[in-house]
């Protein structure tokens, strides 16, 4: 079944690039020609995973003490793609989230006037990326290891099962121009992954503190940018 899962998660992102992504470069096909083309790359790339998974050594031994512990070991590899597409799906949710008022705000300075659709400059893409990355660099490692560990214990098939349904969900959302959170649908997969196995395979104190964060971040960010808003409009003249 892997080289299932090996196509479906290269169609999915591959999909939503040919379907929204191949008109910024130029290029517009026919609904089927981009879902044909989609259907042909990812085609291409489960044969080329495929070969590199056909390369690894099973080891015989190892499923004395575990019995799924080649199986856990090929979906290692498998995850490298699973992890590719919540990359992706990341990459065009939140920055899009992260730098959306920045280019309303651009476009408004520029035409004095505030559109319903305007061009983003290449430079605020870039911005909004560098900034994930460097949050990711410096303080990401935190929720890295609360999202990978804390919640519930992750083996390679069930961050996959994990991934692989929060990258669909995010990138579907993307498609769509909802703007959702990446996180909390992360979490909420291996939530998922968790309570499959049972309400005992949850840590439930991490999980307490993640819904309440969720719940003081929404009014705290409601509460800072009024106090901002209204100190800038002191100091300047708007």
């Amino acid at each position: 079944m892997i080289p299932f899962y090996l196509f479906f998660v290269s169609w999915i992102v591959l999909a939503l690039v040919a379907l929204s992504g191949l008109k910024y470069f130029g290029i517009i096909l026919p609904f089927w020609a981009n879902i044909g083309l989609s259907v042909a790359a990812s085609i291409v790339v489960t044969l080329i995973a495929t070969w590199f998974l056909n390369r690894i050594k099973v080891d015989t031994s190892a499923t004395r003490s575990h019995h799924f512990a080649n199986v856990e070991k090929l979906f290692g590899l498998l995850m490298l793609f699973t992890a590719c597409a919540m990359a992706f799906a990341h990459g065009s949710n939140d920055v899009a989230n992260a730098v959306g008022p920045l280019a309303a705000i651009f476009d408004v300075v520029n035409t004095g006037t505030l559109q319903q659709e305007s061009p983003i400059p290449v430079w605020i893409l870039l911005l909004g990326a560098s900034g994930i990355v460097l949050g990711l660099m410096t303080y990401g490692h935190k929720v890295i290891a609360t999202v990978g560990s804390g919640i519930t214990e992750l083996t390679p098939t069930k961050g996959f099962a994990a991934t692989l349904s929060a990258a669909t969900t995010v990138v579907l959302a993307s498609g769509s121009g909802l703007p959702i959170s990446t996180t909390h649908t992360l979490v909420g997969a291996i939530l998922g992954v968790g309570l499959a196995r049972g309400i005992g395979a949850l840590n439930l104190n991490v999980i307490r503190m993640i819904f309440l964060s969720w719940i003081v971040t929404l009014p705290a960010g409601a509460i800072l940018a009024v106090l901002l808003y209204h100190l800038l409009k002191a100091i300047l003249p708007i």
